[in-house]
């Protein structure tokens, strides 16, 4: 089921999510639901939060070197922690399904290992790098009650918050 997906300025978007404590089908159906969402919101990551649930959960499904988004390749995760391998950044251009319609290059650790859960509870451990990296990242920041607009700098935000209060009197007036 496609699920409502929350955009800023929602201040629920700025709550910090809670642990997964039970792995139960009322999970799966939420895993089910996000990514549902996001593939018809053509995204390649959500977090739980995104659609007003705030639990430490999130998905990520690039786009693979064919351009394909394949379901085997997604990525469920609870209860992440990220540990930067080491001081090496990337600059990426990001978007996010909660702050439509704005992209600005972001600069993030270019390694990461991610230790998490799978929807069953089991732990598990991956070592990644480049796009794959930065997506995590930025799903992570949703959990801790963060968008990557506070990433950017003094200069890129206000640009943003102008484009942002133009789009909204346009919405308005429609």
């Amino acid at each position: 089921m496609v699920r409502k997906i929350i955009t800023y300025p929602n201040k629920r978007l700025f709550l910090k999510s809670s642990l997964v404590e039970k792995f139960d089908k009322e999970l799966h159906t939420l895993l089910d639901d996000m990514y549902d969402t996001m593939v018809a919101s053509s995204g390649v990551g959500l977090a739980a939060i995104q659609v007003d649930v705030p639990l430490r959960v999130f998905i990520v499904n690039i786009i693979d070197e064919n351009e394909e988004q394949k379901k085997e390749d997604l990525l469920e995760v609870i209860n992440p922690i990220i540990t930067p391998l080491d001081e090496e950044f990337v600059v990426c251009t990001e978007g996010c399904l909660s702050v439509p319609d704005f992209f600005e290059e972001v600069q993030r650790y270019r390694r990461i290992l991610l230790k998490y859960q799978d929807r069953f509870g089991v732990a598990k451990e991956l070592e990644t790098e480049d796009f794959l990296a930065v997506a995590i990242q930025h799903e992570n920041d949703h959990l801790d009650g963060h968008l990557f607009i506070e990433k950017l700098p003094f200069s890129k935000r206000e640009k943003f918050n102008k484009e942002f209060k133009k789009q909204r009197k346009i919405k308005k007036t429609q």
